[in-house]
């Protein structure tokens, strides 16, 4: 519930507090005094876009502040979502700077206009005439068809799978697209997968290839240079082997004469061992090194095809060769796992709307249960308000599945009992839907939890009899909903729990706005000019005596 506004600078109010009650809260006063400004200010703090028109002086800044008593579970997720601290009370405030800036603020923490609407309608419902889009929403329809039917666990339950079945549906959507466009590549892809398959490349097998066909290719080179280094080691008329031999032996045969002679003979020996091996080497290699046309002719032709297909796929190696097969074929089996997923999904698709056709089916049939009870109460309600020739009628057509059900509900009305009944939103007056929205909250109101109402003179166009049973619809909604509205009824005003008084008052010659919440006799004092003008007879006192006490 409201139980505090503050106005600070706007319009004609300079400095305003006004303290609310729980229950029915009805504002008075004269015309233009103020009272439709005090919803003004409100509506800054409900996310109302800033007019620096609306400053009462334009070097001060204006500040709206509400302080909001909430219910914890109402709130909380709001302030979860966007990581805001939540206080009871909950302090929501505007501001609205000389330079025209605004800014918002939740318990001190600033945030943008749309967080400040989304959290304010949690908490506020403000109905003024000519501003009934919710009634004429379909969702705030079937909201009023599901509260009276009471089945919100059926409801709430249906929409858990629900979301699953249409999370399935995107799933479905997702995988189709996969496989058409994956369908679209197979067969180029099976084509270029055949094509390393084909020619089956081993592990680094290019570079082996290159590497022989660099042998074969300098074959008679290599092995000339082989015969002669061979030739100059063993075969010479003085192969260097044999120079070396006796070299070494001369210097043992000095070894008796110097002490250091035997170390260069040892290394010599061993140079000597280490040249007669590297000619054995020598000689193996000559022996393996052959010209093989044939074999080079296969080189050839293998690597010709593996060139083509480096140049085809834009590599450099076997190993990015070797990839790209192996990323084709875990696409091309894809698409056949795509198949199984996408006969799987259908499965689920098909089990889980089966189940939710039967839910929608009984939501269906427990709202069609409603409408005539509904008809015939919110019927009575209009005739009680003024509107004894006006009808509503429910209809409910059956669709597809959908987040609620399989169900499209619209309110249709007839003023006239002409039995031509239309959408409300085409048909129903600014004063109508008012009234028609006040029969049907007051109905949907112990099944529901509903915000502050706030109605701003609903009752115009109305007076006596149909004036005392808007008010006694509304005093009824009150008990257990905090409801503020302005009124020019003294009928409406006389059913008020607090009545505040809007006046206005020149000070420092300027016109400002007050508001004063009034006694039992003030009260009674305000409802008697309300029936009979400035200067109220007897009976108009005795007359509001007696709706202020009923």
């Amino acid at each position: 519930m409201l139980y505090r506004l503050v106005i600070q600078n706007y319009a004609i109010i300079d400095e305003l507090e006004v303290d609310f009650a729980g229950n029915l809260n009805v504002i008075t006063g004269e015309t233009g005094a103020g009272k439709s400004i005090l919803l003004g200010a409100l509506s800054l703090i409900l996310g109302e876009r800033a007019d620096p028109a609306v400053l009462f002086d334009k070097t001060r800044k204006c500040v709206i502040e509400g302080a909001f008593r909430v219910k914890t579970a109402q709130v909380q997720p709001f302030f979860e979502a966007n990581e805001l601290d939540l206080d009871d009370p909950v302090i929501i405030r505007r501001e609205i700077s000389a330079a025209g800036k605004s800014r918002a603020f939740i318990n001190d923490t600033p945030v943008n206009l749309s967080q400040l609407q989304e959290l304010s309608a949690l908490l506020v419902d403000l109905h003024q005439q000519f501003d009934t889009l919710e009634l004429e929403k379909s969702n705030f329809q079937r909201e009023v068809v599901d509260a009276l039917a009471g089945h919100t666990e059926l409801l709430q339950a249906y929409g858990k799978r629900f979301s699953h079945y249409a999370r399935l549906q995107r799933e479905m959507r997702e995988l189709t697209a996969l496989r058409d466009n994956a369908n679209k590549e197979a067969d180029y892809n099976r084509f270029l997968l055949d094509e390393l398959l084909d020619i089956s490349l081993q592990d680094n097998e290019i570079e082996q290839l290159e590497a022989e066909q660099q042998l074969l290719s300098h074959a008679e080179e290599i092995k000339g240079t082989l015969n002669r280094i061979y030739f100059q080691l063993k075969e010479d008329e003085q192969p260097l082997l044999q120079q070396l031999r006796q070299l070494q032996q001369s210097l043992q045969g000095l070894s008796a004469f110097h002490k250091d002679v035997p170390p260069i003979a040892e290394r010599m020996q061993s140079s000597y061992l280490e040249l007669q091996d590297l000619a054995a080497e020598v000689e193996r290699l000559n022996d393996g090194v052959q010209f093989d046309g044939e074999r080079m002719e296969q080189l050839n032709e293998r690597l010709a095809l593996a060139y083509k297909l480096l140049k085809k796929h834009g590599v450099q190696d076997t190993a990015a060769l070797l990839a790209i097969r192996d990323q084709l074929q875990e696409k091309l089996d894809g698409v056949l796992n795509l198949d199984d997923r996408i006969r799987e999904t259908e499965k689920q698709l098909a089990e889980s709307q089966e189940s939710l056709e039967k839910d929608a089916q009984k939501l269906s049939d427990q709202r069609k249960a409603q409408t005539a009870p509904f008809e015939a109460k919110v019927n009575d309600l209009l005739a009680q308000v003024g509107m004894p020739n006006a009808r509503i009628r429910v209809d409910i057509a059956e669709g597809a599945l959908q987040a609620f059900g399989k169900d499209t509900i619209e309110f249709q009305f007839d003023a006239n009992r002409s039995n031509q009944f239309g959408p409300i939103r085409k048909v129903a007056s600014g004063g109508e839907l008012s009234r028609l929205m006040l029969c049907i909250k007051s109905l949907v109101a112990r099944s529901v939890s509903l915000p502050t109402l706030i109605f701003d003179e609903i009752d115009t166009g109305i007076s006596g009899e149909a004036a005392r049973q808007v008010g006694i619809i509304m005093k009824e909604l009150a008990r257990g909903h905090q409801v503020i509205c302005i009124t020019h009824q003294p009928q409406l005003a006389g059913k008020a729990d607090a009545h505040y008084f809007v006046y206005k008052q020149l000070v420092d010659d300027k016109v400002k706005t007050g508001v004063r919440l009034l006694s039992q006799e003030e009260r009674i004092t305000a409802i008697a000019k309300m029936l009979g003008g400035e200067k109220p007879t007897q009976a108009a006192m005795e007359n509001a005596r007696e709706m202020v006490t009923q």
